[in-house]
């Protein structure tokens, strides 16, 4: 196995202990929407992907039901299955590696390896497996601190977790911007989400910009 290069090791650990800190407010809103501490890390070491949970507590604690909030998260889940259709090529692992991989298939891995993969195919690999591996471990535990300190902690809000996700997330996808329509684009879909955010369920907002960039897409 080639060593790893430095700038991957950087780029991977500080997107997953960014990412990963956002544990807490996961952590601490699930104990406040009434799941047990047991329960709130069951849902990171089982599901992981933060807006799939986000949406189960969200659903449940305003007194949804379960099925509801099965249904929501899995409509979020399909991107975790389309970044999975870009990998498996990439990746070229089977039997074990490929359920490891499959879990760890989010939106960090994927866009900190897709963004590695300029270097050099090994940085591509070496970026996949240690931002998924280090963002599984640090939401893991960042999840049972925040279920355990849920009362200290207080508003989840007050402490900007909140935005550490999207802010990571924006700043893997905006250097792969590289034609100006392709910024616009990301500028439209923005500004359609925010709009959208107070009229459609949470979550939803995100999905439906995806019907932005097909239709776009379809034009060219």
């Amino acid at each position: 196995m080639s060593k790893i290069d430095s700038v991957t090791v950087r780029d991977s650990l500080s997107v997953s202990f960014t990412v990963g800190a956002y544990g807490v407010a996961f952590g601490a809103a699930a104990v406040a929407n009434g799941f047990s501490v047991v329960q709130s890390c069951l849902l990171s070491l089982l599901t992981f992907s933060g807006a799939s949970q986000f949406a189960v507590i969200g659903v449940v604690g305003a007194g949804g039901s379960a099925i509801s909030g099965i249904a929501t998260a899995s409509l979020l889940g399909i991107r975790n299955a389309l970044y999975g259709v870009i990998m498996a090529p990439r990746l070229k692992v089977s039997g074990l590696r490929r359920v490891i991989a499959a879990q760890i298939t989010i939106d960090e891995s994927t866009g900190v390896a897709l963004g590695a993969e300029k270097r050099n195919e090994a940085a591509m690999r070496h970026a996949f497996w240690l931002t998924g591996s280090a963002v599984f471990i640090f939401w893991n535990l960042f999840t049972v601190a925040g279920a355990l300190g849920a009362q200290a902690m207080g508003d989840t809000r007050a402490w900007g977790l909140d935005s550490a996700v999207p802010a990571a997330f924006l700043g893997l996808l905006w250097p792969r911007l590289e034609k100006n329509s392709d910024r616009a684009l990301a500028i439209v879909s923005i500004i359609f989400a925010i709009a959208m955010t107070p009229i459609l369920p949470a979550g939803l907002p995100i999905i439906a910009t995806a019907f932005i960039a097909i239709t776009v897409g379809l034009r060219r």
